[in-house]
């Protein structure tokens, strides 16, 4: 899965898009792209041997703006706006109403 994302270039260490050999150094900030969120962390140690998940926080640091999460909501109420999840393609009708609805709403703009 990192692998796929290194070579797709959602990962980038100071600025660079890496390869999924690179290694990283105390404080390198590795930037990456997950769920439509650009998260940044900054690597604050490396450990001597592999450590679980829980002890994972010690070593980085999330310095992910929080404008970012605050965006992804906004994002996911947009996409519900207009349709219910699961209700499937809006027919001929709907895409009407939907059309007619945003064309009222900029001309009050």
């Amino acid at each position: 899965m990192a692998t796929n994302a290194c070579k797709k270039g959602h990962i980038k260490v100071n600025g660079q898009a890496v390869k999924p050999s690179r290694e990283v150094y105390p404080m390198d900030v590795i930037q990456l792209r997950k769920n439509q969120i650009n998260h940044q962390l900054t690597v604050l140690d490396i450990p001597d041997s592999r450590v679980g998940a829980k002890l994972v926080d010690i070593y980085r640091k999330d310095t992910t703006p929080k404008e970012a999460f605050e965006n992804q909501e906004l994002l996911k109420y947009s996409k519900d706006y207009y349709r219910k999840k699961g209700t499937g393609r809006p027919t001929k009708k709907d895409r009407r109403d939907i059309e007619g609805y945003v064309d009222e709403s900029e001309q009050e703009s």
